[in-house]
């Protein structure tokens, strides 16, 4: 399955690339997506954390106030995906960042 490899694709992507900081960010994708898009990729990113470091369904649940069933994909995507959670996690981990 996967993500479509596509110029629109690689040009947001590779656009993506191009932000320099946080503030960069926040103009770039309020324009880009709604605010509801920004507020559930942050907290797919929070569960990904939460369970990479052994918290529980039931942790993440009352944490985030999501769905079991975005939690369970969220924990596919960790354990079977292609390794996005997991690169970002461990760059985030070897830099000892806390975002």
């Amino acid at each position: 399955m996967g993500l479509p490899r596509n110029k629109q694709t690689d040009e947001l992507f590779a656009s993506m690339l191009l932000l320099g900081s946080v503030e960069d960010c926040y103009r770039y994708f309020e324009d880009l997506c709604t605010i509801q898009e920004v507020r559930d990729m942050g907290l797919r990113l929070e569960i990904a954390k939460a369970l990479d470091e052994g918290g529980s369904y039931q942790s993440a649940i009352e944490k985030t106030g999501v769905s079991t069933a975005t939690i369970g994909r969220v924990k596919r995507c960790l354990n079977y995906g292609a390794g996005g959670y997991r690169l970002i996690l461990d760059r985030i981990r070897d830099k000892g960042e806390q975002i």
